[in-house]
């Protein structure tokens, strides 16, 4: 199901793991501020060969997939398939899907935590009733493995097959999901995601669905959170009901939703102030939780919400969710079901929980940060906010360039070949090369010359590690590489 919106989904940081690639290996220059051209030239058509032109089949958890034109996944994404992170016992995310999980009891819903992430672009996009020129069928911002197979940007490419399934009447899955995206503290390729759906089936309760849905409500615990909703439970133009859903039935399921919500953060919630109040020097009385539902568009449900909590004296955007689409059900073969879906970021939550401020250490096998959570999954009372580490330095290093023609990257493009410039393309290079020593991406200047027409930018890369200081040679040696790749792959020309 859905997440918010982009600008509300914290997506998990991935840092690089296992050995250094071919690619980097053959970009190894002669000094730290020599760009060895040839080697970067070489680099490039070895990328290309093993991951453009050749087509050679790839492996992803044991299976084996061909590859064509399409493929555009680097070597540091794939070897994050693996990893995993939300079924590793005592890790951040593992606990925060197990609190969120413990709010939809079984049998009513059962949980999918193993779904392999590799879908069709049927799953990804059609099913769900994706226009053919959504941007995000782009290879700019989904990693493909041909042009019928991806990694699944969303837990909701498994949507129809669980309505279709119905093997209870909701359901929750926790999966890593995979976008080509920018690089900050709240945002890398694989983050992992939590959708849940519950429904109702006509056939079972005829002209009674709406009481019966009621009374599934009035069983749901209370709370004592101040609850904001102003607007009706659809709206013909803002938020639409459904054609074929009866007022009565749609109010009843916006309703079961809402509650149910409300009571996941309120349990998320409690536990991220109780953590909090651990380390605090003067625990002051706090107001009761607040929370407020804001109408919203979503392509996979309609009337859609967001939920928002008052958090730290302002509105934090939690997560999204809607009536389901009945075209979805319908062609999941289960016409007579009426139903509810929602999403949310498990990192966006955990950062919440334990106060991480950098997203990067999730991927960490750092014992300072791993230790920290050891026997929490078995006993949530010991859940304490993070210590961080002493922060390193940082070191900037500017890249200036002139986009150059119409084309742009390998890895990027659109289905007739012809690409242009897509900032994505930059960051999964600069992600290739600096894998987790790379803290943000900033464009700070962008420039068109009055007479050419042509167009220069420039972009700040920070050189951070979270778990050492980086010497000065070795920010200048990954920079280097950066900026050749650049020119590779892109066809920029350096200022």
């Amino acid at each position: 199901m859905i997440i918010a919106s982009s600008r509300g989904v914290v997506s998990a940081l991935a840092s690089r793991v296992g050995r250094q690639t071919s690619l980097l290996s053959s970009l190894r220059l002669q000094g730290p501020s020599q760009w060895n051209r040839a080697a970067v030239s070489q680099a490039g058509r070895c990328w290309r060969a093993a991951y453009s032109s050749d087509h050679k089949p790839i492996t992803i958890n044991q299976k084996t997939y061909r590859t064509d034109e399409w493929f555009n996944i680097s070597p540091t994404v794939l070897s994050l398939t693996p990893r995993k992170l939300h079924l590793q016992k005592d890790h951040p995310v593992y606990i925060t899907r197990q609190i969120i999980e413990s709010v939809f009891p079984a049998p009513t819903f059962k949980t999918y935590n193993t779904l392999d992430p590799v879908v069709t672009t049927h799953e990804n996009f059609d099913s769900l009733g994706f226009p053919p020129d959504h941007p995000g069928r782009a290879k700019t911002d989904t990693y493909y493995i041909n042009s019928e197979t991806l990694l699944r940007t969303h837990t909701s490419a498994h949507e129809a097959a669980l309505f279709r399934a119905g093997e209870s009447p909701g359901y929750l899955i926790s999966a890593d999901v995979y976008r080509r995206d920018e690089i900050d503290k709240s945002h890398y390729p694989v983050f992992h995601q939590m959708e849940g759906a519950r429904v109702w089936s006509r056939a079972d309760h005829g002209e009674n669905l709406a009481t019966a849905i009621w009374a599934d409500v009035e069983h749901l615990p209370k709370h004592d959170m101040n609850v904001e909703d102003p607007n009706p439970a659809f709206h013909a133009e803002r938020n639409p009901l459904q054609e074929r859903h009866k007022e009565e039935e749609a109010a009843a399921v916006a309703a079961h939703l809402k509650k149910s919500l409300e009571l996941m953060v309120y349990e998320i919630f409690t536990r991220v102030r109780a953590s909090h109040a651990k380390t605090a020097e003067k625990k002051e009385k706090e107001e009761p939780l607040k929370v407020r539902w804001v109408e919203a568009y979503f392509p996979f449900t309609t009337p859609s919400w967001e939920l928002e909590v008052f958090y730290q004296g302002d509105w934090l955007e939690v997560l999204g969710c809607g009536v389901s689409q009945q075209k979805i059900l319908d062609d999941a073969g289960v016409p007579e079901k009426i139903g509810w879906a929602f999403g949310i970021g498990l990192e966006r939550i955990a950062m919440l929980l334990f106060q991480i401020p950098d997203i990067r250490l999730f991927w960490s096998s750092d014992e300072r940060f791993l230790s920290q959570f050891k026997g929490v999954s078995d006993d949530l009372t010991k859940l304490k906010p993070f210590v961080p580490f002493s922060k390193h330095p940082a070191c900037y290093k500017d890249v200036s360039f002139w986009l150059g023609g119409t084309t742009s990257s390998a890895a990027g493009g659109n289905d007739r070949g012809v690409q242009q410039w897509h900032e994505n393309d930059l960051m999964e290079i600069v992600r290739e090369v600096g894998g987790d020593n790379v803290e943000d991406v900033v464009l700070t200047d962008s420039f068109q010359h009055p007479k050419t027409g042509k167009r220069s930018l420039c972009y700040r890369i920070n050189y951070r590690s979270l778990e050492r200081t980086l010497r000065n040679e070795e920010a200048n040696e990954l920079h280097e590489k950066v900026r050749g790749l650049l020119v590779e792959r892109l066809g920029v020309e350096l200022r």
